[in-house]
């Protein structure tokens, strides 16, 4: 774990097929607990463990009340520097390992940009890091405020009232504006929410600032569908997707058809569909086994084309074996 962030999640990854990693794990609520608190001590976001416990109280669970923590996740796509998945709400940083290291990831809950001030996908790096920022409000940011009746100064200081908190990292994104920060307002953490920028609890910030050098990329991602192979298992995980401007969209089974077959590579496996949709369905973002990968031996042989005699003159062709597809 790292110093700083009693829950934030660092794993080994001891395997290059290390897909999988982090548990799920049931707490039983105490006394004033809150799902925010409780996300915030798990390093989890506030969708993530609403999301994971439908009907519980979200500001007073009660007493005894059983909280499911989802802490296990498969990775996504891309593992090179910080990776930032929107529809999941969740920073990666994959630490560059010294030679003869393990790799090793850690993992933060995030807010990410907003209906109409989506935070822009493709890849970027960090341009600029700086401690106890100020905060020069864009225009459009100070007319939203001043329409609401809550005017901004020109530059908000340093301070408990400066919503980028103690640290920020600049992207290298055209105007400039976007960041990854911290935050004065922690409860907001895990939703879409910010002007586009990145916002983390102030305690991983602050772990995680002085571990990123200037010039690490960024990959900024819309991944909601993952899919892996893990110990013989198929596995599953399924985030509320957004489209271009930031608003959920609809899973696309067809979608997941495709990267179901880009993980399996050659192995044929046995598919659970009703599993697969429930999964998709419910997109909770809780990886889930829905298949299971198959023995080529264990296949039916395929039948056997019927003598043709062929022609004196002419060999016949070899037969071809399809190769199994995605079961």
């Amino acid at each position: 774990m790292l110093a700083g962030s009693a829950q934030a999640t660092q794993y080994p990854l001891t395997d290059a097929q290390a897909l999988m990693f982090g548990e799920i794990e049931t707490i039983t609520a105490f006394g004033e607990d809150t799902l925010p608190d409780l996300a915030r001590r798990y390093s989890l976001g506030y969708e993530e463990i609403q999301k994971a416990n439908p009907g519980v109280d979200l500001w007073l669970p009660g007493e005894g009340t059983p909280i499911l923590i989802p802490n296990q996740r498969l990775l996504p796509t891309i593992r090179e520097g910080i990776v930032v998945n929107l529809p999941e709400h969740r920073l990666y940083y994959f630490l560059k390992p010294k030679k003869g290291e393990t790799p090793q990831v850690i993992t933060f809950p995030v807010s990410i940009g907003k209906m109409d001030w989506s935070t822009p996908l493709g890849k970027t790096k960090v341009v600029d890091k700086r401690k106890n920022p100020t905060w020069t409000p864009p225009e459009s940011v100070r007319k939203e405020h001043a329409e609401r009746g809550d005017p901004l100064p020109a530059v908000v200081k340093s301070g408990p009232d400066n919503p980028l908190g103690l640290y920020a990292m600049r992207l290298g994104i055209t105007p400039g504006a976007y960041l990854i920060h911290g935050t004065n307002n922690p409860i907001a953490v895990g939703m879409a929410i910010t002007h586009g920028c990145i916002r983390m609890y102030p305690e991983d910030i602050e772990a995680l600032f002085p571990l990123v050098p200037v010039g690490t990329p960024v990959w900024l991602v819309n991944e909601p569908v993952k899919v892996a192979r893990v110990d013989g298992q198929v596995w599953l995980e399924v985030h509320p997707p957004i489209d271009d401007q930031g608003q959920r969209a609809d899973v696309d089974l067809e979608g997941f058809y495709a990267l179901a077959n880009a993980a399996l590579g050659e192995t044929p496996a046995a598919i659970h569909w009703d599993f697969v949709l429930s999964t998709l369905k419910d997109a909770v973002g809780i990886p889930q086994s829905v298949g299971l990968e198959m023995d080529p031996a264990d296949l039916p042989a395929a039948p056997a084309a019927p003598a043709t005699p062929a022609a004196p003159e002419t060999p016949a062709a070899p037969a071809t074996v399809a190769t199994p597809a995605l079961r």
